[in-house]
């Protein structure tokens, strides 16, 4: 006896499904754990969706941690601690290759670019978050990396400066010198 198909309309779900199929993997990254694109993902694409139960905002000043709460408005949050909250893993950036959109008390993470396969996906987390929490302990995105580098180098060839200064310096005042 032949089975019937059923013929289901395939829609794009809200945890970045579609097919069945995944655009990202959780995996190690330079902070603990991240989100990285398994395919390319492409501008404009919703990747995941941020979901947890929905909080007021008085419920969210009595939490002692409350690093994966993320307000929707001025009257409600959705706590993203539960481990089934994939965008949880997502990680700060200064320049970010995603971003959160926010509809009808929804948060979906959106691609701002093009997104390639292995890379990881991150947004900036906004300024409240990051003075709280990022700020302390340095901000680890590839921008602020390189910008510090930078900056490192040049307080490098700076001090080599003044060494070569005070070593001609010496050189100079020992040559003068009589015996020397």
């Amino acid at each position: 006896m032949a089975r019937k198909s059923r013929k289901t309309k395939v829609s794009r779900k809200a945890n970045g499904r579609l097919n069945g199929a995944k655009p990202f993997r959780v995996g190690r990254s330079r902070t603990g754990l991240g989100v990285f694109a398994t395919k390319p993902i492409r501008k404009g694409t919703y990747i995941v969706e941020y979901t947890g139960p929905l909080l007021t905002n008085k419920e969210c000043d009595e939490i002692p941690d409350n690093r994966y709460l993320f307000e929707v408005n001025n009257r409600w949050t959705v706590d993203g601690s539960p481990r089934t909250n994939v965008a949880r893993y997502i990680n700060h950036s200064c320049r970010g290759n995603a971003d959160p959109m926010i509809r009808d008390r929804r948060i979906r993470i959106k691609a701002i670019r093009n997104i390639e396969a292995g890379d990881e996906i991150t947004y900036d987390y906004g300024k409240d978050h990051f003075n709280a929490y990022i700020k302390p302990l340095g901000c680890q995105c590839d921008k602020c990396r390189e910008k510090r580098r930078k900056e490192r180098a040049e307080v490098r060839a700076a001090n080599a400066r003044k060494r070569k200064r005070l070593e001609r310096k010496l050189a100079r005042e020992t040559a003068g010198t009589p015996g020397g």
